[in-house]
């Protein structure tokens, strides 16, 4: 059991400190011996405090600039390679009994079309992201105590993990859901979950309380000790993130590190995933009526920033975002990318009536799965269907011990090339298979280790004879 003191929300969010960060990054924005310091600090990869990476954020100076996205940039091939993992959203309900102002899910919306799947409805849904080669999924569900319960959660896990379609199947589910008891985490540990991930929305607690008037999620305190319950019931792996635009970006950024800074301090474990949403247009919602927006330019600064103040963090950003600006953000630190998304409830098996709208925010890369794995591969990446880690027990400690040494490599350029050719073989494009062919090739010739080397062409020879699932 952990300390009951570490588990308060004030005592690892503190406006106080954050107004504080903020006033200290603003005056000392332009003293670049400083941020000299600060930089050359955060080239032995082991990370910055909230403070020192809020006042790389905060300064403008060009050349120190320059150096923080190339230091992002090496920063991430270190830790991550070229390597991208690859998931899809999956809705399961848009029932919702909270009052968020910036979500179409909203109680009092009657604009849009309520849904809840049934596990039928559910199992088409999987077939229809397996037949696009989706091994990796997100599911997401509004929060209603009689329409979604935990139940109907732990329902719905199994019935994606029992869907066998083809070659295809879904290894690992990951959880987006609202905050509940340690109890019920314990129940999604069971269930055999990934990743636990909960958006903070904002760290202001005041913005947090007006722009949650009524709900559950009115309460801040439980809301931003979720990742504490989690934990505490045996999740290994949390994933954080705000949505940019609510409030300032600067407090955010400043909150966010500082969350990620306790789960390190307190569990061990900073968190697995850290994302970047940005506030966008949906039903009955207006962006414009949020006055804290950010430019492009800003946004790749903070995830640059993030990237070198919390190197080993994955980092996601979904197709809210531009196929442009997704292909910036991946060069400053993005790891995993969602693709071919839908953010309705039951859009992949098809499509949704005009009438009807139950998406919860509009999508700006529409692409497909196979134009996105093309377009990656052409950038230089390796589009990755790797689950390994979660089904070989390298989660958690276990895991960021290996990301921390080095030593994650090992398993993840190999498991990434296998899923890669599966996809390949069983769902690609001639085009997507010709590009992904010559870099599989050119990937086993740069393995320095021969033994190594001929290992992986054996298990990547033995998937043309039908063989599946491979492991490192």
């Amino acid at each position: 059991m952990y300390d009951e003191r570490s588990l308060k929300a004030e005592d690892f969010i503190n406006d106080d400190e954050i107004l504080d960060t903020l006033r200290y990054a603003g005056e000392h924005a332009s003293d670049l011996t400083l941020a000299q310091q600060i930089l050359e600090k955060a080239r032995l990869k082991k990370g910055l405090t909230h403070r020192e990476a809020s006042l790389l954020l905060a300064c403008e100076d060009e050349e120190v600039n320059r150096q923080i996205f190339s230091l992002a940039q090496e920063i991430k091939k270190e830790f991550y390679g070229n390597r991208i993992v690859m998931f899809a959203p999956l809705y399961l309900s848009n029932y919702c009994v909270n009052e968020c102002q910036y979500c179409p899910y909203h109680h009092r919306n009657k604009h849009i079309t309520r849904k809840k799947l049934t596990q039928e409805e559910i199992a088409r849904e999987v077939t229809a992201l397996q037949d696009m080669g989706h091994k990796r999924l997100a599911i997401e569900a509004g929060e209603d105590p009689v329409n979604n319960p935990i139940e109907y959660i732990l329902e719905c896990i199994r019935t994606i993990y029992s869907v066998k379609h083809k070659n295809g199947s879904i290894r690992r589910v990951n959880v987006n859901i609202a905050a509940t008891t340690v109890e019920n985490y314990r129940k999604l540990k069971e269930a055999g979950i990934g990743t636990y991930i909960l958006f903070q929305e904002t760290y202001n607690k005041e913005r947090y309380e007006e722009l949650h008037p009524a709900g559950p999620k009115h309460d801040y305190a439980y809301h931003t000790e979720a990742m504490d319950r989690a934990m505490e019931g045996g999740i290994d792996d949390v994933g954080l993130g705000v949505l940019f635009g609510l409030e300032s970006y600067r407090y955010e950024f400043a909150g966010l590190l500082m969350h990620a800074e306790h789960l390190e301090a307190v569990h061990g474990v900073g968190p697995h995933t850290i994302s970047v949403p940005r506030v966008k247009h949906a039903d009955d919602i207006d962006p414009e009526v949020f006055d804290n927006s950010i430019p492009d330019s800003v946004f790749m600064k903070i995830i640059a920033c993030i990237r070198i103040a919390v190197p080993y963090t994955g980092m996601i950003i979904s197709t809210r975002e531009s196929a442009s600006c997704r292909k910036q953000a991946l060069a400053v630190g993005i790891s995993q990318i969602s693709g071919a998304s839908r953010t309705s409830v039951g859009g992949y098996y098809e499509a949704e009536p005009e009438e009807e709208n139950s998406e919860q925010f509009d999508v700006s890369d529409k692409r497909t799965l196979d134009e996105v794995v093309n377009w990656l591969m052409k950038l230089g990446y390796i589009p990755s269907f790797c689950t390994a880690c979660y089904r070989e027990g390298r989660t958690g400690d276990r895991f960021m011990t290996l990301l921390k040494a080095g030593q994650i490599q090992n398993c993840c350029l190999p498991n990434a090339l296998l899923t890669l050719k599966e996809y390949l073989l069983d769902y690609a494009s001639e085009d997507t298979k010709r590009i992904g062919y010559e870099m599989i090739e050119k990937e086993i010739m740069e393995v320095p280790n021969e033994k190594a080397r001929e290992t992986l062409k054996k298990y990547l020879a033995a998937l043309d004879e039908g063989k599946r699932d491979f492991r490192f």
